[in-house]
């Protein structure tokens, strides 16, 4: 039986609306207009055990709606949920405590307790037996590198180290089932790459399944296995991030460094200088047209060359296309 299982689901907001301006503030006091905005209109997947799932999309997509609903915090007005077959909203008590959830922009911490009493009051809460409590604690600490701040208020924390603390905070009650939403936000290039250690790892190693939200591209690309695409509260793709790549364009791309000066075209069919510098080249290429192998050994057959590779497209530019494809652009 899949871990998470999500049939069409709908989600509608009701938000008011006033013109500009003082008038516009005396007729919205006197006769308040309304719209609807529909959040998300038949979204559908399913994950699961074990699974590590990146699910991204631009802002206002329906992300963080679908965390919400998920995590028990938001009743969908229509479809089908079920984690580890409970309704997250109807079963509230027992589900949040087989579930972890980090929004990177909120505290599960107390602001001015140090963490470590952070950490025993969510041992109550979650009525973990203190044993069990403290070999969690203690190997959460090791591995996140926690022990310096554990008696350290949270407010007097860097971003890096209240983000490893947070992320400590969601695992202390061993959930199957961890739920991240911008985890790495803001945070600088060591601390992205602890945090993104420890969630490989807790789900190699602990089996637990994670659906990772983020507009960090280099987060995907180092961690999911998965990607689904939300845009205009639809699923718009649903695939490993390679194949999301050749959705997006069948070209490659071939960098040429030359002894000597290089070329101005590559006789070749579906063949194309992108940029030329005086001894480099990046070429374009359809492996449809000219095989990879056949491009090289053209190149290495008319020119002295000095290095050649293959690159794809970047992940964020194979996202950005992606979005533009299908009219989703990032705001």
């Amino acid at each position: 039986m899949p871990h998470i299982v999500v049939e069409q689901l709908i989600k509608t907001y009701r938000i008011s609306e006033r013109a500009p301006g003082f008038a516009g503030a005396v007729r919205g006091v006197l006769q308040r207009r309304h719209r609807t905005v529909e959040a998300l209109s038949g979204v559908s997947f399913s994950l699961e055990r074990g699974e590590l799932l990146g699910f991204i999309g631009p802002n206002g997509a329906g992300k963080s709606t679908t965390i919400k609903i998920l995590a028990g915090i938001l009743r969908p007005d229509g479809g089908r949920v079920e984690v580890s077959g409970r309704d997250p909203f109807q079963d509230r008590e027992q589900h949040v405590g087989r579930i972890g959830v980090v929004f990177g922009q909120r505290t599960q911490l107390w602001w001015d307790l140090p963490v470590g009493e952070g950490f025993d009051l969510l041992r109550d809460i979650y009525r973990v037996e203190p044993a069990r409590y403290r070999r969690t604690r203690d190997e959460l600490v090791s591995l996140l590198k926690l022990d310096r701040v554990l008696d350290q208020p949270v407010r007097q924390l860097s971003l890096g180290q209240r983000m490893r603390a947070e992320i400590a905070a969601a695992l202390l009650h061993e959930p199957e089932l961890l739920f991240l939403d911008e985890p790495t936000i803001g945070l600088d290039a060591p601390s992205k790459l602890a945090v993104r250690d420890f969630v490989r790892r807790a789900n190699r190693e602990r089996g637990t399944t994670v659906l990772l939200t983020t507009h960090d591209m280099h987060d995907i690309e180092a961690l999911a296995e998965r990607v689904i695409v939300i845009g205009h509260g639809r699923v718009l793709a649903d695939s490993p991030v390679e194949a999301l790549r050749s959705q997006v364009l069948a070209e490659r791309r071939l960098v040429v460094d030359f002894a000597h000066e290089a070329p101005t075209r590559i006789a070749l069919p579906g063949v194309a200088v992108l940029s030329r510098e005086d001894r480099s080249l990046v070429l374009g290429f359809d492996p449809a047209r000219t095989a990879a192998a056949a491009l090289i050994a053209h190149i290495a057959a008319e020119h002295a060359v000095e290095d050649i590779r293959l690159e794809g497209l970047a992940i964020e530019e194979v996202i950005s296309r992606f979005y533009a494809m299908h009219g989703a652009a990032e705001a």
